[in-house]
């Protein structure tokens, strides 16, 4: 093909590009935006957004734009006009009218199903306990191991089988573990679709993945038609199959995304609560107190398992927890849609746009925290005494 026919070729696609920009440009005069710049047409600011920065900081790109546009700006991210929000007033507002004014904008099917599901969290602790003991016992005296991949070990080991009722160890259980490596590899790659790069290996794992899982799902409806009873109703692929009218593709969807958000945030935040603690001897030492306490309590009760009570006594724990998810920033944005035009402030959020309240920029930001770069769990031991106070 010449280079005219090309363009001529491509012209359709250009125009029709260009048009809808152009549209989309006129649309917003109708409404009082918050200052921003949309960027490229249809590409937008996506790049400059997604750019790798450190998970304790909000990385260039945002402290560009909230020192140019404030902490409330309008941009163009992944194919949409977008409202980036670092304000912990609008963040709040966001999630408070979450399924009002705003919705998540991962498929309504998949939302439901998350907000209806849960795990009994005396089954579900039990279940963290043995898989935390099986990580322990692996590990030898004076060893040296890496943490993120012992976190990984344990997430994905609880993850599996909360969700299929897989067991740790077992060749199908490290058959998958397997695969999923290499799916997670061609995540985080370059899109090439080529002979031996990552993505390619990772379509592959993904198939592999997806055909497991549909096996399990015939063996479970099997079993149901034949009146089986005692079917494993207390993991995730149980339930959808007796409780929700999901099609098969959208099950597959929804077991792969829950097997991959579940392992990765909860590793990731696992290693880095090792990273902060190993430099803040204090907390490590509160810790072990606070533990040892429980232990010698339960001796004393004759029992052995934790129970929810036990979970609930581990009140310097949940601060180190909150101080970790708050300065570690597993999850640093979340993506909303407006579903109806939205007035904050002044500012105009039109109906359909995306929405993105920008966690890690709240968490970060010093006149709501303290010395906001500093690992300090008890600034949370404050807040809960705060709270005590106003509701007594």
């Amino acid at each position: 093909m010449s280079q005219s026919e090309l363009v001529v070729f491509l012209l359709p696609s250009i125009l029709s590009l260009l048009l809808l920009f152009i549209l989309m440009q006129r649309k917003q005069t109708r409404f009082n935006l918050p200052p921003g710049n949309m960027g490229w047409p249809f590409l937008g600011e996506t790049f400059g957004y997604l750019k790798p920065y450190s998970a304790t900081s909000i990385g260039e790109f945002m402290e560009e734009h909230i020192s140019r546009y404030g902490k409330i700006y309008r941009s163009s991210l992944f194919g949409e006009p977008t409202i980036v929000s670092a304000d912990a007033g609008l963040n709040r507002f966001i999630l408070q009218n979450e399924g009002r004014l705003f919705e998540c904008s991962y498929p309504k099917s998949i939302g439901g199903i998350l907000g209806k599901w849960s795990m009994l969290r005396t089954h579900l602790l039990k279940e963290v306990e043995s898989q935390t003991l099986l990580v322990l016992s692996s590990w030898k005296e004076n060893c040296t191991f890496s943490a993120q991949d012992e976190a990984k070990k344990f997430t994905f080991n609880l993850m599996a089988k909360h969700i299929m009722s897989l067991d740790p160890g077992k060749p199908e259980t490290e058959k998958l573990k397997k695969e999923y490596v290499t799916f997670m590899k061609g995540v985080v790659s370059a899109p090439l679709n080529l002979p031996g790069t990552p993505y390619r290996k990772a379509l592959k794992s993904r198939s592999i993945i997806l055909k497991f899982i549909e096996q399990k799902m015939e063996e479970r409806i099997a079993k149901m038609k034949g009146g089986v009873e005692n079917l494993e109703d207390d993991d995730l692929l149980g339930w959808v199959l007796k409780h929700s009218n999901l099609s098969t593709e959208q099950i597959l969807d929804l077991i792969l995304s829950l097997l991959f958000a579940g392992h990765e945030t909860s590793s990731v935040s696992i290693a880095l609560a090792i990273y902060f603690l190993q430099a803040c001897p204090g907390s490590i030492q509160q810790l072990k107190e606070e533990h040892i306490q429980i232990s010698i309590a339960k001796k004393l009760a004759g029992e052995t398992e934790l129970n929810w009570d036990d979970y609930r006594k581990m009140e310097f724990t949940q601060c180190v927890i909150s101080e970790t998810l708050r300065l570690g920033n597993v999850v640093r944005f979340l993506h909303r849609k407006a579903l109806k035009d939205v007035r904050y402030k002044g500012y105009d959020i039109p109906c359909g746009w995306k929405v993105l309240p920008v966690i890690s920029a709240v968490h970060l930001d010093s006149t709501l925290f303290d010395q906001p770069q500093h690992f300090n769990p008890w600034r949370w031991q404050v807040d809960r005494t705060l709270n005590d106070d106003v509701n007594s």
